[in-house]
């Protein structure tokens, strides 16, 4: 058998990691394989195999969340659904072009559950991962989507999902169109929750439930500030609707009101921010930063050797940061 042959998939993930969470670039990290007797390969045969690792490594990605998959229990999992970026490189980078890493929260298990890989074209979706039924799916304003909400509620989840204020067409229970602003301006209590339905493009409206809350005087005041930043820089003029608008939290639910109260709702839409502190550790821990070349097979193994390596450590991670050492050092 030839040396440069990888001579098993231990090797080979041995290679692929190395490469991909260091800084020595492909030619230094064949020449630490062949100094340590890993491997006795050249550059080009380690992008090579490389290339054509990417499939590979998401199914090993897949198994390993499959591996920490919560078992059934009589709690609802609590699924948060984000997506973070990757800048490409080389004419890509000059395109603003993005790898885009799609994935699910789970909580209370503290896990990520899903991961999917696109490129700028792969929009963020509510129903792009699978319904696991009975779920809470939560999830930002970018995912008001009336027809994927309507996927999630037909497979037995359940939505709390931000909204802007005219970012969907909102029914009253007559069937009529519904004004947020004119909704906020009659407040007499700094929380709603009122039985509304969201239209669709095709098919019926979508019952639902509008639960807001009025923000403090300094957080909706630092809302306008930021709101009126952006429309000079854009040149455009504020309304006094959006300015209004800017002084309220917007949700909006398929939760009942029997099981929860509109101080849960809100309880709930604030867990977003775990996956948030998920991703910077997967950019400050992991070290997950955009990919070296413009190959896109060899730009998703990439990717994908980072996402792997965030499953397996989490726990590690976790423990890390209960450590006393680290908080003595904080």
């Amino acid at each position: 058998m030839r040396a440069r042959l990888i001579a098993n998939p231990v090797v080979l993930l041995r290679l692929v990691l190395a490469y991909c969470l260091g800084d020595h670039g492909l030619r230094l990290t064949a020449a630490w394989a062949a100094a340590i007797g890993l491997a006795d390969i050249s550059n080009v045969g380690l992008l090579w195999r490389l290339q054509r690792c990417d499939v590979w490594l998401a199914q090993l990605v897949g198994q390993t969340l499959k591996r920490h998959a919560p078992a059934a229990c009589g709690g609802r999992t609590i699924r948060l659904i984000d997506a973070t970026t990757a800048p490409k490189a080389g004419r890509g980078a000059r395109r603003n072009g993005v790898w885009r890493i799609h994935s699910a929260f789970d909580l209370p298990h503290e896990r990520f559950g899903h991961f999917e890989v696109t490129d700028e074209s792969g929009g963020e979706r509510l129903d792009r991962i699978a319904v696991t039924k009975g779920e809470i799916r939560i999830a930002d304003a970018a995912h008001l989507q009336p027809e994927r909400i309507a996927a999630v509620l037909e497979a037995g989840g359940d939505v709390v999902v931000r909204a802007a204020w005219r970012n969907g067409r909102w029914l009253d229970r007559n069937g009529d169109v519904l004004n947020l602003i004119d909704v906020f301006a009659a407040a007499q209590t700094d929380v709603i929750d009122l039985p509304v339905a969201l239209a669709r493009r095709d098919g019926d409206p979508i019952p639902l439930r509008l639960v807001a809350q009025r923000l403090p005087p300094q957080a909706a005041e630092a809302n306008r500030r930021r709101l009126r930043r952006a429309s000079q820089k854009k040149g455009y003029t504020l309304s006094r609707d959006a300015l209004r608008a800017a002084g309220w939290v917007i949700l909006a639910t398929s939760l009942p009101a029997a099981d929860f109260s509109a101080q849960d709702v809100l309880a709930l839409y604030r867990l977003r921010w775990r996956v948030e502190l998920a991703f910077k550790r997967l950019k400050s821990v992991i070290g997950l930063k955009g990919p070296p070349g413009t190959d896109e097979r060899s730009a998703r193994a990439f990717i994908l050797a980072h996402l792997l390596m965030i499953v397996l450590l989490e726990p590690l991670v976790d423990a890390f940061e209960d450590s006393p050492h680290l908080a003595f050092a904080a």
